[in-house]
């Protein structure tokens, strides 16, 4: 008999994201729905004191009522809602999670920076395509944080949560994100990566080594080659050289925002703070000597229906 299914949504930076899943003993996640929506509750996360604003809340609040509209028709055992980096930093996080709760009935967890990172490696191990990798790095590009694993035969060897996440980039470097960046912005993101990385992440697997690739960025970068491409998004090729992601990133950094929302595969509501998010994955790789991503959809949400199911 089946497990579940459980349902889990992410209260990210950037999106909000929902994940039914289910699996039979010692079998496989099976999805049953999968719903993402571009809520941008991060705005200000870059400031000294940050905080969720009453409009961020109210788009927050609307996001999650309609995941779990969405959920209801596969009758979960069991809801998870978790928020990371913007709810975490915010200090009025816990006026969000109490009107979650009074709104919906339902509690959020908050995922410290390292739980956020274990989970998402947790959710890659689920991705029959990447089965056969024992040594490979992951690194998943939120609004708020950039979580940073190297996976040695297949168990977590490093986990660092740093805060790089393209919203909050975007609010540091970038003065007017209606307008093409300053041909400068490269290189402070190159500097912001490196100063980062510095004593805390290390990259020391043995080449040649995968990097896996999850999170919005990568799956956005991904969608947009498959649209120049004229296929659907799962037919693509998930191996994304950062040769081409950096063209990509100039391309898109030279424009005006209102000529990045017309470009296919882009969300209209990541366009702002997307030629940052593509810089800093262009700087990550630079710094490891990476010519690749390999995207993967199973991320966070994945990590925590396999810690729920496994539990039940």
């Amino acid at each position: 008999m089946a497990s579940g299914p459980v349902a889990v949504i992410d209260i990210g930076s950037n999106s909000i994201k929902l994940l039914v899943a289910e699996r039979a003993p010692e079998g496989p996640l099976r999805t049953l729905t999968a719903k993402t929506i571009e809520a941008r509750i991060s705005a200000g996360i870059s400031h000294a004191t940050p905080e969720l604003t009453e409009e961020s809340m109210q788009r927050g609040l609307l996001a999650i009522r309609e995941l779990l509209a969405a959920a209801a028709p596969h009758a979960p055992k069991r809801t998870i809602l978790v928020a990371t980096s913007a709810v975490r930093d915010a200090a009025n996080g816990q006026v969000f999670r109490d009107r979650v709760r009074a709104a919906t009935g339902q509690p959020v967890r908050i995922l410290s920076g390292g739980e956020e990172a274990n989970l998402i490696g947790r959710g890659l191990t689920c991705d029959p395509a990447l089965a056969a990798l024992r040594d490979f790095y992951v690194f998943d590009l939120g609004g708020g944080s950039l979580e940073c694993l190297a996976f040695r035969e297949r168990r977590i060897e490093q986990a660092a949560s740093l805060p790089l996440g393209c919203v909050r980039v975007t609010e540091q470097l970038v003065p007017d994100s209606s307008k093409p960046l300053p041909t400068n912005s490269a290189d402070l993101i190159r500097q912001l990566v490196e100063a980062n990385l510095r004593d805390r992440f290390r990259f020391n697997l043995p080449a040649p080594v995968t990097a896996v690739g999850t999170g919005g960025t990568v799956t956005t970068c991904r969608a947009i080659f498959a649209a120049r491409a004229g296929v659907a998004l799962e037919s693509s090729d998930p191996c994304l050289a950062v040769g081409h992601m950096r063209e990509l990133a100039f391309e898109l950094a030279a424009l005006p925002l209102g000529d990045r929302q017309r470009v296919p595969g882009l969300p209209f509501a990541r366009a702002d703070v997307f030629p940052v998010a593509l810089f800093t994955l262009g700087a990550l790789a630079d710094a490891g000597r990476l010519a690749s991503y390999h995207h993967s959809f199973y991320n966070l949400r994945f990590g925590l229906a396999d810690e729920a199911l496994a539990a039940s």
